[in-house]
C-alpha cells in the first residue's frame, strides 16, 4: 500500500474531520441543539484549523533537503586479570550521516571514551570521522575530510556485535594502530565485476617521539603537525563468496615530523586473508613497520610487527566460539615479543546485541592473565 505523504495525510485527516461532523450534526442534533456552533463559529473553527494547517507545512518546507541518519555503538567491559580487576564503558559512539542528494554524503563518528573526559578524567571526547564523499563515476569515489585508514579488518569496523573478543585484538591496536584516523583526501573505486577494489589517500600523518612508539604517534587531526605529509593505499580482492584478500601500505618521509634528528622514512606493510565458509571462519593477518635511521634502529624499534590467526565456529544465529593466537613487538632492548591467546564465545540474543566472554593467556615477554566479559550493541 502506498504510504501518503506529508500533504496528503494533512488533507486526509481534514476532510475526514468534517466529513465526521456533518455525520454527528443530524444525529445529535436533537438532543444537542442548544450546543450547535453557529455558522459563524463553524467559520472560526475551520479557519483555525486551516491556519494550524499551514502552520505544519511551512514547518515541513523548513526542513533541509535530502535525509539524514543517526547511528552508533558501545561496549561495556570487565577485565579480570593480573594486572588489574576493572569495569569500564569502554566506548559510547554516535553517527551523524546526511545524503545531501544521491551523488554527495557525509558521515561524522564521534566516541565518548572511558565514560568521563576532562583534565584528570579517564576518558576523552573524539571525533574519529567526518568527512564528505562525492560520487564522480559509478565506480569511483572521492572524499574530503578526517577518515579512517583502509588498513587491517577492524580499523574500519570495529562494531561490538561484528567481532570475536571483548578487547578489540592487540595486533591491530599496537602495531595498526587501531582505532587510526587522518585528515586529507582519498580515491575508492572498484574494478567492476572482477571482485577488485581500491583506497589511495595523501593526509595527516603520525608525530611520534624519540621512543618511536607507534599507537603514541596518533595526532588525532588535533592542530595536527603537518610537516611531513603522508600516503596511503590498499587493494582488496572480494570476488569470490566468503573471501576477502588485502594489502595495504602506509609511508611517511619521516614519523618524527623532523622533529628527531637521524631519523628518517617510516613504511607500514599489512595483509590479511579471511575465509567464511558456513559456520567456520579462518582469519590470518600480518602487519609490520620499517622505520629508517640511525635513531630507531639504536634503540631497536627500527623495526615492529606482529600477526594473529583466528578460527571462529557459529552454532546458529546467537552462538558461536572463537579461538585466536597471535603475538606483536613494537621493538626496544632486550626481549620484547609478546605472544598472546584468547579463547571464548559470543552470544547475540539479537543480531545487533551481544555477549562476549573469553579468558586470556600472554606469555614470552608478556605476562598478564585471566578473563573478559562485555556487552555490546549497534543501532
Amino acid at each position: 500500500m502506498a504510504i501518503p505523504t506529508f500533504e496528503e495525510d494533512i488533507m486526509n485527516k481534514k476532510w475526514l474531520m468534517l466529513a465526521a461532523s456533518a455525520m454527528l450534526l443530524p444525529l445529535n442534533g436533537a438532543l444537542a441543539a442548544e450546543n450547535t456552533p453557529s455558522n459563524e463559529e463553524l467559520y472560526e473553527i475551520i479557519k483555525a484549523q486551516q491556519e494550524e494547517i499551514d502552520s505544519l507545512v511551512g514547518k515541513r518546507e523548513n526542513v533541509s533537503d535530502g535525509s539524514t541518519s543517526i547511528g552508533g555503538y558501545g561496549e561495556l567491559h570487565y577485565n579480570s586479570l593480573d594486572s588489574g580487576d576493572e569495569i569500564d564503558f569502554h566506548r559510547f559512539v554516535l553517527f551523524f550521516n546526511h545524503e545531501f542528494n544521491s551523488d554527495i554524503r557525509f558521515f561524522s563518528e564521534v566516541e565518548l571514551e572511558h565514560a568521563l573526559a576532562g583534565e584528570g578524567k579517564p576518558g576523552e571526547i573524539e571525533l574519529e570521522q567526518a568527512y564528505v564523499e562525492f560520487d564522480v563515476t559509478e565506480r569511483t569515489r572521492i572524499k574530503g575530510g578526517l577518515f579512517l585508514m583502509p588498513v587491517g579488518l577492524l580499523n574500519e569496523t570495529h562494531e561490538p556485535n561484528t567481532f570475536y573478543g571483548v578487547e578489540r585484538n592487540p595486533i591491530e591496536k599496537n602495531i595498526l594502530p587501531t582505532t587510526w584516523w587522518e585528515g586529507g583526501v582519498a580515491v575508492t573505486g572498484n574494478f567492476g565485476s572482477s571482485g577488485l577494489s581500491y583506497d589511495l589517500g595523501v593526509h595527516s600523518g603520525l608525530n611520534t617521539d624519540d621512543t618511536f612508539a607507534i599507537r603514541g604517534g596518533r595526532q588525532k587531526v588535533a592542530e595536527a603537525v603537518a610537516e611531513e605529509l603522508a600516503y596511503s593505499g590498499r587493494l582488496k580482492y572480494t570476488g569470490i563468496a566468503g573471501l576477502e584478500i588485502a594489502a595495504s601500505f602506509f609511508h611517511q618521509g619521516d614519523l618524527t615530523q623532523g622533529t628527531v634528528p637521524q631519523s628518517d622514512a617510516g613504511t607500514l606493510i599489512e595483509t590479511h586473508v579471511r575465509w567464511n565458509n558456513g559456520p567456520l571462519t579462518l582469519t590470518a593477518l600480518y602487519a609490520g613497520w620499517s622505520i629508517d635511521g640511525d635513531a630507531p634502529a639504536a634503540i631497536e624499534r627500527d623495526k615492529q610487527d606482529g600477526y594473529y590467526g583466528e578460527a571462529s565456529w557459529r552454532f546458529n544465529q546467537q552462538f558461536g566460539v572463537f579461538v585466536r593466537q597471535g603475538a606483536w613487538d613494537n621493538g626496544g632492548i632486550g626481549e620484547t615479543e609478546i605472544s598472546q591467546t584468547n579463547i571464548g564465545f559470543n552470544y547475540w540474543p539479537h543480531k545487533n546485541v551481544v555477549v562476549k566472554f573469553d579468558i586470556m593467556e600472554q606469555d614470552d615477554a608478556g605476562n598478564d592473565e585471566g578473563f573478559n566479559l562485555g556487552i555490546g550493541y549497534q543501532f
